[in-house]
């Protein structure tokens, strides 16, 4: 969502590239709609009423030389809930300070020193944050929490908070991915997906994913009782978007021929920085109370132990609207 922030503000070759590259052939009218869809989409997660512990911002960072077109900073505020402040990037440290300041007050102090590093040219920088925490609906029993070996490659073993319960579980062996696909409910409107590759089978997981299968999941559910082993971790990862954007063919809005005369009438601008970073967090809490025992009657026949001790996916996705919150590897638990 943020990335949509600045796609407000492009014009020209710009503005097309940045459509094109997202996937996107729309009318001008069709294009609003698109807007509207992610406004609608960052109220619904934004609710504090959801049960889940869910915060996502954007903030774009905009040189104090330069005057912004109050239409893109209405479209900003009322369609991202995002805002868009004024910076002296000359003075690099404060610059930084304040941008820090920004995602750590609007992540209630979860996500620290976003900003490592910062030109005093820039002109133009857009942050976005994603922090996540749940509660399961079915939790795990914290004394049942073990110290086990969690395999990152053939070579290299850590000693990681393993999670255990012998239980239910929606979870499956899948011969299309050559892998097992767990899906476990947290209270409120997630449903979170963990899918562990078979030996050897991560590429092949990776390349045969898509939205079309992660659906077929969500609509056909499957409950047997399994021995099930997952690891508890504190995870996050900071992206460079020109990076990642400039892979997806979009490379104009951070080179001298960015048209961005959707937020300034003034002289040329290009976007110099464009960070994103997603915490999440997988501990055994639950909605019982503390001590409380969570039971359910398991069938007699000899479940499956499954052990996600070697690297696996992880998919967070709001069931209401579809849409995937969190997609990541996890590699080594032990690394934040």
């Amino acid at each position: 969502s943020g990335w949509w922030v600045s796609a407000l503000g492009t014009k020209g070759d710009t503005h097309t590239q940045i459509m094109q590259g997202l996937g996107f052939n729309l009318t001008e009218r069709a294009e609003r709609e698109v807007h509207q869809g992610f406004h609608q989409l960052l109220s619904i997660l934004n609710q504090p009423d959801n049960q889940l512990q869910l915060t996502t911002g954007s903030g774009l960072f905009i040189n104090d030389t330069i005057k912004l077109l109050n239409k893109f900073l209405e479209d900003v505020r009322n369609l991202y809930h995002s805002e868009a402040f004024t910076i002296n990037f000359r003075h690099t440290e404060e610059a930084k300070k304040q941008i820090n300041n920004y995602v750590e007050k609007g992540t209630q102090g979860k996500i620290v020193d976003l900003v490592k590093d910062l030109d005093e040219d820039t002109v133009f920088a857009l942050v976005n944050y994603i922090f996540f925490k749940g509660k399961w609906e079915k939790p795990f029993e914290v004394e049942h929490t073990t110290e086990e070996d969690f395999h990152v490659d053939e070579h290299t073993t850590v000693k990681v908070p393993m999670m255990s319960r012998l239980g239910m579980f929606d979870i499956q062996h899948c011969a299309t991915l050559s892998s097992w696909v767990l899906l476990m409910e947290y209270v409120g409107n997630a449903t979170a997906f963990f899918i562990l590759p078979d030996e050897g089978k991560m590429q092949h997981l990776e390349s045969k994913l898509t939205k079309e299968v992660l659906a077929k999941f969500l609509e056909k559910r499957y409950a047997r009782s399994a021995s099930l082993r997952l690891p508890k971790l504190s995870i996050s990862g900071t992206y460079d978007l020109k990076n990642i954007l400039s892979k997806m063919g979009i490379t104009k809005v951070f080179s001298a021929e960015a048209d961005l005369s959707g937020i300034t009438e003034e002289g040329p601008l290009m976007l110099s920085k464009g960070l994103h970073k997603a915490v999440l967090t997988i501990d055994e809490k639950g909605t019982e109370a503390a001590g409380a025992t969570f039971l359910e009657a398991i069938p007699m026949s000899m479940p499956p132990s499954v052990d996600f001790n070697k690297p696996f996916l992880i998919i967070i996705v709001d069931r209401d609207t579809k849409s995937p919150l969190f997609m990541g590897k996890v590699v080594n638990p032990t690394q934040k």
